[in-house]
């Protein structure tokens, strides 16, 4: 099945935030600070306001006589009283401080976007520079410069899970112990649509409309309307049209949505904002950056005793959304990964630094926490004279030890953890790899057999709602709380209620992004959009099936209980009279149907990825000869979807590992603000790919899915960098890497 919204795609049909034109918009720009630490003496913001086109000036101070209040992180982890989180208060426009380069400074709003930006060069904002703290690790050390007064040691807060007492008797009677540290290095998102923004007001209702590309209206709206505008979310629309790519980035809210919103009830008219790309460098949130410190217990036969890890998570300036409970919680989840690991004592340290916040982006936590892992395992394969294949065979969970409940409470309902490893080393002919890298070294290069295994822990919002509507028209239209950002929400959500309903996909339409369509959504994150999206469309669509039942029985002059359907008629029992649904929904004036999903949404994909490279030692230079993914993702609706997703994630996976790094100086100044310097992977930086599935639905939702959309990127790093190390006979490098660093290494 071809996807139903590629046509509108690829001719150039589809609609973004910036291709909306309303009437009567003016243009905002942000003036950012130029320091990643300074404190703001003053602004003059006359000469702008005197430009010629210019309609509004705002800044920080602006803020309180109007209202405005700080964008609280809904996410709050740590002690159950929440006394040992530090929730720092985020103005869309900074006030006192500007904390990372970057942060908005001021608003300008013109009849032009160069008239705004030429007004924002007149604003003077007299600074006096401060002592500023980039690196994480030098953050976190003693007599730091404070990102925050009240933030002790830069800390957020530090969240500690597992049994340490028993995890340390586990080591004492180990036959081996193996440590590594290694670093996660900070990525820029980079998502083809820049963000964007158009805020509107309706004086007489008091109302504000806010367009934006998002992963979520819902959650926009929850944290944007109470706690910033100051107003009942009943009181924000939020519409999110065509996105463009979201990864994670695109869930939060941003200072940049409410500042257009501010400044639309201030003028009366709409006002647009859009990023440029240097712009979204500055101010989009980064993704991972940890440093992470582990420890794996095994016996003499190689078997995992225990596991302790200790890690620092970069919060950047302020605590984004979901980026305390990425660094903590999502990064323990799944720590332990698809292995029978008997204890495991695990502490996250999340540490505030003078740069760009940091927060969800494909994977969330999962990826941290399985590469540190599997390159542990690694270690342990040399370490006990095993395969590095045999020691994951050796400690993978079993069938027979399923449902497991891992040493943090974490419940696997189900898998065959074994076979992905064993059909991902069959289809990358494992056994004739030692003739290859003979073939390799007669070259005068250097070959290596990379491997990983993975589990994600996928889920959402329990509350997730959806609906379905037949009109008088015949027209049906799925709405859905999640949003997609090219995932192919249109044709699996389709296929879905197709399927239900007994009509062709192809008739089914979907309603996504508005606020006012569903009273509730979770949006699309933690790859939930099949098993809480689909399974709550399936509700809904069953649902409407026994609401048009009685017009049906009317229809056929049938009792009820004798009304059948099926393939998208309502039929009598025992003769062939038949009504279709579209009949129905025509005489009764339209059919409509809500449900809410309620039920267990946990659910673990897992799989192995395995990969070749060839190294040229002169140059650092390594090729990707093959990649191969085996996966468990449940049922699978939309097969190619699926593997767009798997390829999709892998590429980037693989950028993360070979080229993508995020890079300040030590004042705090973006080295790598343009694809100047900032690394991503082309085609050429690629080699083929072979998928294939050993998926074993789970029981957990009622689509039987399991979740695809971040599994490529969990497995890809550990897995290349796995690849790279056998090829150098090196224990470990840290990524990204580089031809330099590879270089390096094989020296």
């Amino acid at each position: 099945m071809t996807r139903l919204e590629d046509m509108k795609f690829v001719t150039g049909q589809g609609r973004y935030t910036d291709d909306i034109r309303i009437e009567g918009a003016l243009h905002a720009y942000v003036l950012r600070s130029p320091y990643a630490h300074a404190r703001i003496a003053g602004i003059d913001t006359s000469g702008a306001a005197a430009m010629p086109g210019v309609r509004l000036v705002l800044c920080g101070a602006d803020q309180a006589g109007d209202g405005i209040g700080p964008m609280r992180c809904p996410v709050a982890v740590g002690k159950p009283d929440k006394s040992d989180y530090f929730d720092p208060p985020r103005l869309p426009l900074a006030v006192g401080l500007a904390r990372h380069v970057g942060d908005p400074v001021a608003l300008v709003v013109a009849d032009t976007w160069l008239a705004a930006r030429d007004a924002a060069e007149a604003i003077e904002v007299e600074y006096e520079a401060l002592a500023a703290v980039v690196d994480l690790e030098a953050a976190a050390a003693p007599g730091s410069p404070l990102v925050w007064d009240r933030a002790a040691g830069n800390t957020c807060v530090e969240v500690e899970r597992g049994d340490g007492d028993a995890t340390g008797a586990a080591f004492a009677r180990a036959a081996h112990v193996v440590s590594l540290r290694v670093k996660n290095n900070r990525l820029i998102v980079n998502s083809l649509e820049t963000r964007a923004a158009i805020g509107e007001y309706d004086a007489v209702g008091g109302r504000y409309t806010l367009t934006t590309p998002s992963q979520g209206v819902h959650f926009i709206r929850k944290i944007l309307a109470p706690d910033v505008l100051g107003v009942p979310v009943e009181k924000l629309r939020v519409l999110t049209p065509d996105v463009g790519g979201g990864f994670g980035m695109k869930f939060q809210a941003y200072p940049e949505q409410a500042l257009v919103l501010w400044a639309a009830k201030r003028l009366g008219r709409p006002v647009r904002w859009s990023a440029d790309r240097a712009e979204s460098f500055l101010s989009d949130t980064h993704a991972r950056a940890h440093v992470s410190e582990g420890e794996l217990a095994v016996d003499v036969e190689g078997r995992f005793l225990g596991y302790r890890a200790r890690t620092l998570c970069d919060m950047g300036a302020y605590a984004s959304s979901y980026a305390p409970a990425i660094g903590s919680l999502g990064f323990m989840k799944v720590a332990t990964g698809p292995y029978r690991m008997p204890v495991a004592h695990l502490t996250a340290r999340l540490v505030f630094t003078h740069t760009v916040p940091v927060d969800a982006y494909r994977g969330a936590g999962k990826p941290e926490a399985q590469y540190l892992l599997e390159r542990l395992v690694d270690q342990a394969a040399a370490a006990c004279g095993l395969d590095r294949a045999e020691i994951r065979r050796r400690n993978m969970l079993r069938p027979a030890d399923l449902p497991w409940k891992n040493v943090f409470g974490v419940i696997y309902d189900c898998g065959d953890f074994a076979k992905p490893l064993d059909r991902a080393l069959a289809l990358a002919d494992q056994p004739g790899f030692a003739a290859r890298r003979a073939i390799s070294e007669q070259a005068g290069r250097r070959r290596g057999f990379g491997i990983a295994a993975y589990v994600h822990g996928t889920g959402g919002d329990p509350g997730e709602r959806a609906a379905v509507e037949v009109g008088p028209d015949g027209r049906i239209i799925a709405k859905s709380g999640t949003q997609s950002q090219g995932q192919g929400h249109a044709t699996a959500f389709a296929s879905v209620v197709g399927e239900a309903l007994g009509l062709p996909a192809a008739e089914i339409g979907l309603s996504q992004g508005d606020s006012d369509a569903l009273d509730r959504g979770g949006g699309t994150g933690g790859s939930s959009s099949l098993l809480l999206g689909a399974s709550t469309l399936a509700k809904a669509s069953a649902l409407l099936i026994e609401k048009g039942r009685p017009e049906a029985a009317r229809g056929l002059e049938a009792a009820e209980a004798d009304i059948t359907f099926d393939a998208g008629h309502y039929r009598v029992t025992g003769t062939d009279r038949r009504i279709s649904l579209r009949e129905v929904a025509k005489a009764a004036g339209g059919l409509a149907a809500d449900a809410l999903f309620d039920a267990s949404h946990l659910s673990f994909p897992n799989g192995v990825q395995v990969c070749e490279v060839e190294v040229d030692p002169e140059t650092g230079r390594l090729t990707l000869e093959n990649y191969v993914s085996v996966d468990d993702f449940g049922r699978e609706i939309t097969p190619t979807l699926v593997d767009g997703q798997v390829v999709g994630g892998i590429v980037q996976g693989i950028g993360q590992a070979l080229m993508e790094n995020a890079v300040f100086d030590a004042e705090g100044q973006l080295l790598t603000g343009s694809f100047m310097d900032y690394g991503m992977p082309r085609a050429d930086d690629l080699g083929p790919f072979a998928l294939d599935r050993a998926s074993i639905p789970t029981a957990n939702n009622p689509a039987g899915a399991k979740g695809v959309g971040e599994c490529g990127t969990i497995g890809a790093p550990p897995c290349v960098v796995s690849g790279v190390c056998d090829a150098l006979g090196v224990a470990h490098i840290d990524m990204p890497l580089t031809p330099e660093v590879v270089w390096r290494a094989g020296r």
